[in-house]
């Protein structure tokens, strides 16, 4: 049974679904990337494997120009052999606690890579779950995060998206940005009025 669950944010459908991030048919793809957007591993190895060189080659000539990223940047290069046109490369936070701005880099980095998404005409975009394989990041602090930086562009740039995809590599992931879903739905708990 395929897991999926898809919403609508003022003209964009906002889909969780639990596959492949390297097979999306997307405009373009995020690659969670490393400092010196090598292919390293887990899903920046597999995206740099199945792109082909000319991902890796536009990734070289990118570091040469301009050095490492840091947490919370992106860039844009082709896609070579994936199902898109563009791979946006963003740099998520090393989890360290939570007390060293993890949160806000993290954000940081959604936001961005939406932002080049759109900037180069893009209509459709496809996640990972950034910064939560070597990196480290709790996927159940992680995924709320994640949400909230999505849906706040999405309300800033209302449809100027058509779809955002967050492709979750195991089920556990997948019920983790669900269950995160619902709780940014339900909002903050109100506090409870005081017995007197």
């Amino acid at each position: 049974m395929t897991e999926r669950f898809e919403v609508e944010l003022g003209g964009t459908r906002l889909v969780l679904l639990r596959g492949d991030i390297t097979t999306q048919a997307v405009d373009a793809v995020v690659n969670a990337a490393n400092p010196q957007l090598t292919p390293g591993g887990g899903v920046s190895g597999a995206i740099h494997r199945a792109g082909g060189p000319e991902v890796t080659r536009a990734c070289a000539a990118l570091r040469r120009e301009r050095g490492p990223l840091s947490p919370g940047e992106a860039v844009l290069t082709p896609a070579g052999d994936l199902r898109a046109r563009w791979v946006v490369h963003t740099v998520g936070p090393i989890w360290r606690g939570g007390r060293h701005g993890e949160a806000e880099l993290l954000a940081r980095a959604y936001r961005a890579s939406l932002e080049l998404a759109l900037a180069h005409g893009a209509r459709s975009v496809a996640f990972p779950s950034i910064s939560t394989g070597v990196y480290g990041y709790p996927v159940e602090r992680a995924a709320p995060v994640a949400l909230g930086a999505i849906r706040a562009f999405l309300e800033e740039h209302p449809g100027k998206l058509a779809e955002v995809r967050l492709v979750l590599f195991s089920s556990s992931d997948f019920t983790a940005y669900r269950g995160a879903w619902d709780e940014l739905e339900r909002g903050p708990t109100p506090p409870s009025p005081r017995g007197g």
